[in-house]
């Protein structure tokens, strides 16, 4: 059988078929040199008379097939598209190019990256505020973190003598009140009660600003110096002073001598003070003890002898109704200092602090059942005024915060629903527009116009302003009442802001009165420590009135102090003797941290501004309401 035969259509056909299919059928060159080679296409059966081809068609059939080839690069074990090839190239080239510079620049640009993140003032000003604590310690300091050259150990032998008795108590340790040497358990336990309230409240910022560590460590400070002023296992004296401000001279106000130097030369001066009754007094070491036993559940021992020791306090203040200050025990020369007002409001402040210590409901019954007679418009206490003096207003913001975020209900809810009021008229009258509180022409309000400094109560009013500004956005509350007028809770914290910022500086004389922020700040602070050279000599009593007396800058910065301030008329004497204007507090300084963890930027990585439930944590979330007398 000849080729005609087997293809009728002749060779011709055959390729135009075998053409065709190619165009659907995608071999490689390989392939089809195997299955269609040249001596097929061209062979003829010798013994047949084939169909003889035309010069014009043999030289068609002899000429090589002509097909576009493919751009194909062959890598043996992988072959690629030479289009695709050259793309690849070109953007891994490019890519090396885009790296490389990027190396360069990430080589010579600053490393901004590398640095911590922004930290705002208020955090800045916070840090600042508790170092001024740190150089306010007495006793025997260790070394390692916040402590300074010029600070040592001081006033080791406090205790060894007591006024009208026998007995020696270790007293070392505390906290020095103020510019003097003195220490005061009245002014320390409150300045311990409001750290603990901000630890409290404002754990988390205290954490990203690195200073909760920093901060309980202050608190423990004090409340261990306090746990030595009475014996908590019977409680019928309390240690209310150690140092002589007044009478016979020397005494402490008279001399001016570094607190290193007091056990050199000893003297009556470091007598300690004990008096038989004080509910003032007890009741607010009851609060501290209380509140930071809350602050160390960490510690469940150390939590557990605060706690007891508090109730001990408590019971004491109960027992013998009384102001400290009139106790015949104190002599007459120091009852002019730090004079309470009343010792109500001291009752109500520790019955609640107590109660959040320990859920016990008996002492949320101390703490409401005479609302009535603990209004803030009674008269007893100053109006607005939260201080080492006056506990009410702050007291009242913690039994709303508990009736805003719990509700206990009967039968508590009428005597918290007022307390809740007058907390609501004292931010109110916080609020510039309502002109109830007199101001500088700079802006401090001025809670006491006759008061000797205006910081203090300023920073503390302040703190409860944002404090309440957080409950009441915890509670979802979008506004506060005021009279006809309903304002947002940042109302009341651009108020707090006003205050701590003219605090910083933003005065008329662009003067910070924290010492050391910013360019500006007081250079001869009144205070003993700070005022003496670190030369190695020890200075007597009269022998440090030369670095009383002279004008000029303080050898040691004092870092973190917020002196007393301005007058009524924003005007301010840096000097020495200004101690009105120009001593620092220890409760003063205790209020300013409280106001500006409160307003401290949540730039600082914290989630939420305020811990709702910590302060509840021993409260039962379903109470069940004391037998009514007469109930069976």
């Amino acid at each position: 059988m000849n080729n005609n035969q087997l293809n009728p259509e002749g060779p011709l056909e055959m390729s135009k078929q075998w053409s065709s299919r190619s165009r659907f059928q995608d071999f490689s060159d390989d392939d089809r040199s195997n299955r269609y080679s040249f001596s097929d296409i061209g062979r003829t059966d010798e013994s047949s008379s084939s169909h003889m081809l035309d010069e014009t068609q043999l030289s068609w059939m002899l000429e090589p097939k002509s097909m576009k080839k493919k751009p194909v690069i062959d890598f043996g074990c992988v072959s690629c598209n030479r289009k695709c090839f050259w793309w690849s190239i070109g953007i891994l080239g490019a890519s090396v190019i885009i790296i490389g510079l990027s190396l360069v620049i990430w080589t010579f640009t600053p490393k901004k990256h590398s640095t911590p993140p922004t930290v705002d003032n208020y955090t800045v000003a916070l840090s600042k505020a508790l170092t001024f604590l740190d150089l306010q310690k007495s006793g025997a300091l260790r070394s390692g973190a916040n402590t300074t050259s010029w600070r040592g150990s001081s006033a080791l032998l406090d205790g060894q003598a007591i006024l009208n008795s026998t007995a020696a108590i270790n007293l070392a340790g505390g906290f020095y009140d103020a510019g003097d040497n003195i220490k005061f358990s009245f002014t320390g336990a409150y300045a311990m009660t409001l750290l603990s309230w901000s630890v409290i409240e404002y754990k988390a910022k205290f954490q990203a600003a690195a200073e909760l560590d920093h901060v309980k460590n202050l608190i423990k400070w004090g409340t261990d110096y306090l746990l030595k002023t009475f014996n908590s296992s019977s409680v019928d004296e309390i240690v209310c002073q150690v140092g002589m401000g007044g009478g016979k001279i020397p005494n402490d106000h008279h001399c001016w001598e570094r607190p290193e130097d007091l056990d050199y030369f000893n003297d009556t001066r470091r007598l300690g003070i004990q008096v038989p009754s004080g509910s003032d007094l007890a009741g607010e070491m009851a609060a501290a003890l209380s509140a930071a036993s809350i602050v160390f559940k960490d510690q469940p021992l150390y939590a557990l002898k605060l706690l007891t020791s508090a109730e001990a306090l408590y019971a004491f203040a109960k027992k013998r109704p009384s102001r400290y200050v009139d106790s015949d025990s104190l002599p007459v020369s120091e009852r002019v200092f730090y004079n309470s007002t009343s010792f109500d409001d001291e009752i109500i402040w520790a019955s609640s602090w107590l109660y959040f210590a320990t859920g016990n409901a008996t002492y949320l019954d101390d703490a409401t059942i005479s609302a009535i007679d603990n209004s803030n418009q009674a008269g007893a206490n100053a109006f607005g005024a939260f201080d080492w003096d006056s506990k009410l207003a702050g007291a009242q913001l913690l039994l709303t915060r508990l009736r805003m975020l719990q509700g206990p209900g009967y039968p508590y809810e009428q005597a918290l629903r007022q307390y809740n009021n007058e907390t609501n008229l004292v931010v109110c009258a916080y609020i510039p527009q309502f002109e109830i509180f007199h101001r500088t022409k700079g802006g401090l309000v001025l809670i006491n116009p006759n008061a000797t400094q205006h910081l203090p109560a300023a920073v503390n009013a302040a703190f409860l302003a944002a404090l309440y500004a957080d409950y009441l956005k915890a509670a979802d509350v979008p506004a506060i009442e005021c009279g006809p007028d309903m304002f947002s809770p940042d109302v009341l914290r651009d108020f707090s802001r006003s205050q701590v910022d003219y605090v910083l500086g933003k005065n008329p004389l662009n003067m910070s009165y924290l010492v050391g922020y910013s360019d500006k700040f007081p250079l001869q602070p009144h205070h003993r420590a700070a005022s003496f050279p670190s030369d190695g000599k020890r200075y007597s009593c009269r022998e440090g009135w030369k670095w009383r007396d002279r004008d000029s800058p303080n050898p040691h910065v004092l870092v973190g102090a917020m002196v007393g301030g301005p007058d009524n008329y924003d005007r301010f004497n840096d000097t020495r003797s200004s101690s009105d204007q120009n001593e620092p507090t220890l409760a003063g300084n205790a209020g300013l941290v409280g106001a500006l963890v409160a307003l401290a930027a949540a730039t600082t990585g914290v989630s939420k501004s305020l811990d709702t439930n910590f302060i509840f944590a021993a409260i039962p979330s379903h109470m069940t309401p004391p037998a009514q007398s007469g109930a069976p």
